[in-house]
């Protein structure tokens, strides 16, 4: 299958992004990538994951959601990359930047996120629910959505490796069994 790669600019919440775009010839969807926790579109799990969907159809959006200085400012504090609220705003503008470009504009969006990214995807899903189809999250933390989990009405995938323990604590409701059996 042949995917067009380029390169792009796009405006969202007040910063321009930097963003890599594979768009297959006959896309049948988009999916919008959300790093986060330090990583960016270059990360090689990332671009795998998005070049086995271009193979599948999908055009595929790897953003960063932080600016470069951004990333450099947050390399020396790490705080940015926990600002949910900012990377959810972030997000939600590049799938309003989607939605008008003419060649994803009639497409489905899902949102992959990772890590930190997962929650600014869930509450971009939950603020743009005409946009977003469908929310997948990758070794995430759904639980820095906060209040916005209840407003995600998307077919949601939460993929929780077994070593992924503070996920599963956090979203064990007191009084119920643990996913983690083994405590």
């Amino acid at each position: 299958m042949t995917v067009a790669r380029h390169s792009v600019q796009i405006p969202a919440a007040g910063a321009v992004l930097e963003a890599d775009i594979g768009m297959p010839q006959l896309a049948c969807g988009v999916v919008l990538f959300a790093h986060g926790s330090g990583s960016s579109r270059f990360s090689p799990r990332n671009r795998y994951v998005a070049e086995r969907l271009q193979q599948a159809g999908l055009a595929t959006v790897l953003a960063d959601l932080l600016t470069l200085a951004e990333e450099q400012a947050d390399a020396r504090s790490g705080k940015m990359r926990f600002d949910i609220e900012l990377l959810a705003t972030r997000l939600a503008g590049i799938t309003d930047w989607l939605a008008d470009q003419e060649a994803t504009a009639g497409l489905s969006l899902g949102l992959f996120g990772a890590s930190t990214g997962a929650a600014a995807a869930l509450v971009a899903a939950a603020v743009r629910p005409a946009h977003a189809r469908t929310v997948v999250s990758r070794g995430g933390r759904p639980d820095l959505a906060g209040e916005f989990l209840g407003r995600v009405h998307q077919p949601t995938l939460l993929i929780v490796g077994e070593r992924d323990r503070p996920f599963w604590n956090s979203t064990a409701e007191p009084g119920t069994n643990s996913p983690d059996r083994r405590s």
